[in-house]
């Protein structure tokens, strides 16, 4: 969705830059891609948030976000889907693991990271919903840093004051201009909030939905140099893999999306502790969550279910 906003001001740019700086694996399992992609039919993309790029071979890496990005036929509207980090699922044998019961953002360490970890986690998703994706992108947010700092940084409203686990930094309330680093500090934050992981979750929605407003905004058509440099960036921070579809075709398909027409959604979920463990398992498998993206009908299914859905 970023792509397709900077698409808006210089498709021809996007082309030809972002083609040669991003980088292109095989993100997706056999038994978690859909066998084809119809930009008519709608999108359903798998969307993993990790502090290491695609090509780190450091053992410990876990996706620190997980989000399906479902765009229903027209492309008009876009639901970014939060799963649970600690969700318990089953996950099934792959690079060496044996398969087993586990956290959801396990499954990106037990494949390895970077594309067998992308890989494993697809697979482990799939199963859990039944959803085959049409493509998937590996964000490495120490690099997106520099995107957010290319843009000039984000305005990011702040309910309920918190203090960085991380960084000891404070965040008060009210509404802020932050930088790259400020930004992603924020959204890593899930301590000392009353809703906990869920609040990180929202965050981490609201940052995106930041992050699209500022490419909207910055005159990015008449500074061609900053335009430049927001593309390296952009490039520089993702892993993509598009079903076998152009990456022209496919801005050209979301551009139109309005930034106003996304909404956020967490999966219907509970937090439990099992064997002195803290998990998070489904509320009554999803509350057919996954049954209405599949469906193509979750525009319904957020109106019947306004708990868990986020105007963003």
């Amino acid at each position: 969705m970023l792509l397709a906003t900077l698409a808006v001001v210089g498709m021809k740019a996007l082309s030809s830059r972002y083609e040669r700086t991003v980088a292109r694996e095989h993100l997706l399992a056999p038994d978690a891609r859909q066998a084809r992609t119809d930009l008519d039919e709608g999108l359903n993309y798998l969307l993993v948030g990790s502090d290491r790029r695609a090509d780190s071979s450091h053992p410990d890496q876990r996706s620190d976000t997980i989000l399906i990005v479902h765009v229903p036929p027209g492309m008009r509207q876009a639901y970014l889907i939060s799963v649970p980090r600690d969700l318990l699922v089953a996950i099934p044998p792959g690079n060496g693991y044996p398969g087993g019961s586990d956290k959801i953002n396990a499954a990106y360490e037990h494949g390895g990271g970077g594309e067998g970890g992308t890989r494993l986690l697809s697979t482990t998703l799939s199963r859990l919903t039944g959803i085959r994706f049409d493509g998937a992108a590996l964000i490495d947010f120490s690099g997106f840093k520099q995107v957010i700092d290319q843009l000039g940084g984000i305005r990011m409203c702040v309910r309920t004051e918190v203090r960085s686990i991380h960084t000891n930094r404070v965040f008060t309330p009210g509404c802020h201009q932050m930088n790259g680093a400020e930004a992603l500090d924020y959204v890593r934050q899930r301590y000392d909030l009353p809703g906990g992981d869920y609040d990180r979750q929202r965050h981490q929605q609201e940052l995106l939905r930041a992050v699209l407003d500022r490419a909207g905004q910055t005159d990015l058509r008449g500074d061609p140099v900053k335009l430049d440099r927001v593309l390296r960036a952009v490039g520089g921070s993702l892993t993509l893999d598009t079903n076998g579809v152009p990456l022209r075709d496919l801005a050209l398909a979301l551009r139109g999306l309005p930034a106003d027409a996304l909404s956020g959604v967490q999966v219907p979920s509970y937090p439990q502790t099992i064997d002195q463990v803290s998990y998070v398992v489904l509320d009554n498998g999803g509350a057919g969550l996954f049954d209405a993206v599949r469906a193509e009908r979750v525009p319904d299914w957020a109106a019947a279910n306004p708990r868990w859905v986020s105007r963003l």
